[in-house]
């Protein structure tokens, strides 16, 4: 069974402390082994990361991870110090250190370095980016170190809005990055409609390890995905994949109940890899997530959820929403505010460092 985890990497509101315990809780039986906070909306691990968590927010987080203990699920936080590599000097490696230590202090398994979302059109982007991860692990005591690349997929997009990428980038990060170091990768896109082994096969011969597979979906962030309810269970994923990655994360949807049932069919697809149909592993997620007859109504429903937009839906909003204020469950709540406009974003809310 491959290792399966959740990774909050989305833009817009952070899920409740309440939703976080309750979706680790329910997917840890079914593989699901770490997680990794790191939403965009926590701004100490990210714009403010110089900036110390005041003690409220410590204690949250020191209590989801002992939760996480609880139920056999490794912890991990990601830390997006934003352009460090362009000024690590003496004072920045002083800050960087308190936030380490502060951060463990929580009780993490993990800590992931995070450069996504920052220029990087720079020939030395590599070398700085391995001596920032060098120091790093000169000073953590955690069990695992992870990092997320600046050019973190093949897209193209990437190069458009952070600068090209540099020459021989990941060949670079893997000859000098320490080997027990994780490396994360989305696939050929940044939300990656289908993996191949080839491709992943490749990336890891440049990374010269098996790369973590930061998978984007079900996430549904940004004004055009929030749109959608990603709900369909996943396909394009086969299961020939999973020797040529050392774990499977999945980047969540805004609604985190809603986000479970992609999630079974994930695990479902890695424990019957030659007995998987997307559309019934979908229906039986949901039958376990809500009663049957939600589910039922969710499957009757799909097209309109998960593959209309909320701008087309028009007249039906209204029918849809009187037929789910009738389920008294969280997941019926989330499909109502996503009606009702809720859960939109604008582009102001994707801005990016």
């Amino acid at each position: 069974m491959q290792s399966l985890g959740i990774i909050e990497g989305y833009f817009g509101q952070a899920w409740s402390w309440r939703d976080r315990e309750y979706v680790m809780e329910f997917l840890a039986p079914e593989g699901f082994d770490f997680y990794i906070y790191a939403p965009k909306a926590d701004l100490y691990l990210r714009r403010d990361w110089r900036t110390l968590y005041p003690e409220p927010e410590l204690a949250r987080l020191r209590t989801f991870a002992e939760a996480c203990r609880n139920a056999h699920v490794r912890f991990g936080i990601g830390l997006s110090p934003y352009k460090l590599y362009k000024n690590f000097d003496g004072a920045t490696k002083n800050i960087l250190v308190e936030k380490i230590e502060q951060l463990q202090d929580t009780g993490i398994n993990e800590l992931a370095i995070f450069f996504d979302d920052m220029p990087g059109d720079m020939a030395d982007l590599a070398p700085r980016q391995v001596e920032i991860m060098d120091f790093v692990a000169s000073q953590s005591s955690v069990n695992q170190l992870s990092f997320c690349p600046t050019y973190y997929s093949n897209d193209r997009v990437l190069d458009r809005v952070f600068g090209s990428r540099p020459a021989s980038y990941l060949e670079s990060l893997g000859r000098n990055l320490d080997d027990n170091i994780e490396v994360f990768w989305t696939g050929e896109e940044v939300c990656s409609r289908e993996y191949s082994a080839q491709h992943l096969k490749d990336i890891a011969e440049k990374l010269q390890r098996k790369p973590i597979l930061w998978d984007n979906y079900p996430v549904n962030d940004g004004p055009v995905k929030s749109q959608y309810l990603h709900i369909r269970g996943f396909s394009g994923r086969s299961g020939d994949i999973a020797e040529h990655v050392c774990r499977h994360a999945i980047n969540p949807a805004l609604q985190p109940h809603l986000s479970l049932i992609p999630a079974l069919t994930l695990a479902s697809r890695y424990a019957h890899p030659g007995a998987y149909s997307y559309l019934e592993a979908t229906c039986d997620a949901a039958s376990r997530v809500v009663n049957q007859a939600f589910a039922q109504k969710i499957a009757s429903d799909l097209i309109a959820l998960n593959d209309t937009g909320l701008d087309r839906l028009e007249e039906r909003v209204e029918t849809l929403r009187e037929a789910y204020s009738g389920f008294d469950h969280p997941a019926a709540q989330e499909i109502i505010a996503w009606l009702d406009g809720q859960w939109r974003l604008s582009g102001s809310e994707m801005e990016i460092d």
